[in-house]
């Protein structure tokens, strides 16, 4: 479980709060596999024979990374919806004793994923702790989440990629992207150039764009691309939400992408639906 060292701050309050782990946590930002690196980083800290930090090298440190351990379970939204018949699946774990020495820790990758059925589902779990379960919430952001859900959450934010205005050619590129959403102009004349947009690129401009997203969102338009995004209104912002979604689980997929078809499409989507009804 490789920590970026751009989140070693979040893998140390998880080391804190183990002390007394919360019943639900919520890791938002980030990246995906940042995201779930650190709540397999929080199962491998609460089930770890060594204890603080978790060694990575004993029995139980090792069945979670390889996602084997007898007390972990994972659900996986980036393979597909995760459905109400999973989560009724879990009651029947929730008044059993753990089979290891730790915690049982469920773990909800990209939790935006939950079916309304299902999230509600899990939210009738949360009204019986057990203090030998915990969930874990792995979103892009809260407000993809059951804003109930949210209020039962210990949530921790991930440090976002940096700022656009110290990638002076990353700043150049969002400019780029948000004149074609304004104008519908000169963006495949900078994509169709061989070699101009790598993998790197791509993920960076997706990510940087949903940081931009969530501080809109939250009311604190910071920068002129985030500016530029408060004057939509909600539900175009929640258009280009999704849209990023895509796009970053395209550019994570294991098989080989082309990282400017992936932009192209995120371009004219977007550039669409800014002009559909709101």
């Amino acid at each position: 479980m490789h920590i970026p060292e751009r989140q070693n701050r979040i893998a140390s309050l998880l080391l804190r709060l183990a002390a007394a782990p919360p019943q639900v946590l919520l890791l938002e930002g980030g990246d995906a596999a940042e995201r779930r690196a650190l709540g397999l980083f929080w199962a491998a800290r609460l089930n770890c024979a060594a204890g603080q930090p978790p060694c990575g090298a004993c029995r139980s440190c090792v069945q979670v990374r390889e996602g084997v351990h007898p007390d972990l379970v994972f659900l996986d939204g980036g393979q597909d919806k995760i459905k109400i018949d999973e989560v009724r699946e879990l009651r029947s774990l929730l008044g059993q004793a753990p089979r290891g020495d730790g915690v049982r820790v469920v773990v909800f990758h990209e939790a935006q994923e939950l079916t309304p059925q299902a999230a509600n589902a899990l939210l009738k779990s949360l009204e019986e702790p057990s203090r030998s379960t915990v969930f874990v919430l792995l979103a892009p952001q809260r407000e993809w989440l059951l804003p109930t859900l949210v209020s039962r959450s210990w949530t921790l934010t991930l440090a976002w990629p940096g700022e656009p205005g110290a990638d002076p050619a990353l700043a150049e590129w969002l400019d780029a992207l948000m004149e074609f959403w304004r104008s519908g102009r000169g963006w495949f004349r900078r994509t169709g150039v061989k070699g101009a947009v790598d993998k790197h690129l791509a993920m960076a401009l997706v990510l940087a764009l949903q940081r931009e997203v969530v501080h809109t969102l939250r009311g604190r338009p910071e920068g002129p691309v985030a500016q530029g995004l408060a004057r939509l209104s909600p539900g175009r912002l929640k258009r280009l939400d999704l849209a990023l979604a895509h796009a970053q689980d395209a550019l994570s997929l294991p098989t080989p992408v082309n990282p400017a078809l992936v932009l192209d499409w995120l371009a004219t989507h977007v550039h669409g639906a800014l002009r559909a009804p709101a």
